[in-house]
C-alpha cells in the first residue's frame, strides 16, 4: 500500500509541475499575432513604419536607405572573414559556427559592454557553469510541451548510449544562464533585508531545437550555441512588477546606446511559456532579413520557479506582529519561533545581450555605402579603438 501511495504521489507531482504559471490581467489572449507593440525606437532601414497602437519614440532616427541595396549579415561576414560556417559544419555540424577576426572581437566587446553596464547599476557579476542538473532545468520551465522537440542537449559520461536505456539523463547543457543563476539559491531561506537580489551572469546557451523553423536557419539567427549575458533577480512579491520595468528599461538603454532600431512587445498568453506571468520581447529591425527579429526578452516568473526550487524568504516582523508576540506566553512564542513564517520569492530574468542576433543587427544596420560597417561607439573601447569593420 505504501509503495503504491508513493507512486501515485510521484505521478501527481509530475503532472502538477506541468501546470504553467498564471498570467497578468493585462496580457492579451492569443498567439504572436496579437502581441501589443509598446514602443518603437528608430526607423527601419528601407521600410516605412506601419500605423499601429504603438507609441513612436522620438529617439535619433536611422538614415533612410530605401534605394540602396542592403546586404545580409552572411554576405557581409563572408566579405570580411568574420564567420566560418563551413569549417564548423565539418567539425561539429550545421547551425554551428566560428567567429573570426572582427567577428570574434565584436562578441567580446558586446559581452564586456553589457556586463559593465549592469555592474554599474549594482548587479552582481557571475560566470555560470554551462552544465546543469536536469531537475534545475525542469524547475525553471525548460521542458518541451507534448508536441515540441526538447531544447536540451543531455550530457552523459557513457560512450555507449542507446534509446533503450531506462535511466534518465542527470545533466544537460544549459539553455540559458537563467537556470544556474536560479539554482544558486535553491533550497534556501533568505532574510527580507537581502532582497532584492540582482545578478548579471555570463554563460553559453545551448539549444538543440535550432533549425526547427525553415526560414530562420540561415546564418546566425538560429544556432545551437551562443554567448549570452543574462539578468536575474529575486524579489519580494510586491516589488516584482517594478523590477520587471527596471529590467526592460535597462534593455532599452542598451539597445539605444548601440544605435539599433527596435521595438518592445507585450507578449500574449501563447508566447509566455510555462514559467512567465508576464513577458516583454525586444525585436530589432534586421535590414538584410527584411523583418523584425527577437534580440531580447524579460519575464516576471512570480513564484513559479521559486516553488519548484524552494527559494523562500522570511518577512521582517511588523510592529503589530511584535505586539502580538509580546502578549503570548513563553510556550506559544517558542513554537512560533521554531516554525517561522516564510514566503516564496519572485524571480525575474531578462537578456542583456544574446551575441549572434546582436551581431546580425549591427552588421546589417550599420553597413555603409563604401561597404564598410560602422562599429557602435560604445563598443570601440573593447575593440582596440576600431571604428569600422573593413
Amino acid at each position: 500500500m505504501e509503495v503504491e501511495l508513493n507512486r501515485i504521489e510521484e505521478e501527481m507531482l509530475t503532472e502538477g509541475l506541468k501546470i504553467p504559471n498564471d498570467t497578468h490581467e493585462d496580457v492579451r489572449v492569443g498567439g504572436e499575432e496579437v502581441s501589443k507593440v509598446v514602443k518603437i525606437v528608430g526607423t527601419p532601414l528601407g521600410e516605412p513604419l506601419e500605423p499601429s497602437d504603438s507609441a513612436i519614440s522620438s529617439a535619433t532616427q536611422l538614415d533612410s536607405v530605401a534605394n540602396k541595396k542592403i546586404k545580409d549579415h552572411v554576405a557581409i561576414a563572408k566579405k570580411f572573414d568574420l564567420i566560418d560556417f563551413e569549417a564548423a559544419s565539418i567539425v561539429t555540424g550545421t547551425s554551428w559556427y566560428y567567429l573570426r577576426n572582427a567577428g570574434a572581437l565584436l562578441e567580446l566587446a558586446l559581452i564586456q559592454y553589457a556586463m559593465q553596464k549592469l555592474i554599474n547599476k549594482g548587479y552582481t557579476p557571475v560566470i555560470t557553469p554551462d552544465v546543469v542538473r536536469t531537475e534545475f532545468s525542469n524547475a525553471c520551465g525548460f521542458q518541451p510541451r507534448n508536441d515540441e522537440l526538447s531544447q536540451n542537449y543531455f550530457v552523459s559520461t557513457s560512450a555507449h548510449i542507446s534509446s533503450e536505456d531506462s535511466a534518465p539523463y542527470q545533466r544537460a547543457l544549459s539553455a540559458t544562464a537563467e537556470i544556474p543563476l536560479a539554482g544558486i539559491y535553491a533550497g534556501r531561506i533568505l532574510s527580507e533585508s537581502q532582497l532584492p537580489i540582482r545578478m548579471v551572469g555570463f554563460g553559453r546557451a545551448f539549444r538543440a531545437e535550432a533549425g526547427a523553423r525553415g526560414q530562420d536557419t540561415k546564418g546566425l539567427y538560429r544556432v545551437h550555441q551562443f554567448s549570452k549575458v543574462e539578468i536575474f533577480c529575486l524579489t519580494r512579491p510586491e516589488e516584482s512588477g517594478a523590477i520587471l520595468d527596471e529590467i526592460v528599461d535597462i534593455q532599452e538603454e542598451i539597445f539605444r546606446e548601440l544605435g539599433l532600431c527596435f521595438r518592445i512587445l507585450d507578449m500574449p498568453t501563447h508566447e509566455l511559456g510555462a514559467s512567465a506571468y508576464r513577458k516583454y520581447d525586444v525585436e530589432a529591425w534586421m535590414p538584410g532579413r527584411g523583418r523584425w527579429g527577437e534580440i531580447s526578452s524579460a519575464s516576471n516568473c512570480t513564484d513559479y520557479q521559486s516553488r519548484r526550487l524552494n527559494i523562500r524568504y522570511k518577512p521582517s516582523t511588523s510592529s503589530s506582529e511584535e505586539q502580538i508576540n509580546n502578549d503570548l506566553n513563553d510556550i506559544a512564542r517558542q513554537k512560533i519561533q521554531q516554525t517561522p513564517h516564510t514566503e516564496f520569492v519572485h524571480t525575474l530574468n531578462g537578456t542583456a545581450i544574446a551575441v549572434p542576433r546582436m551581431i546580425i543587427a549591427i552588421l546589417e544596420s550599420f553597413q555603409r555605402d563604401d561597404g564598410k560597417v560602422k562599429i557602435p561607439e560604445v563598443l570601440r573601447n573593447w575593440m582596440g579603438g576600431m571604428e569600422t569593420i573593413g
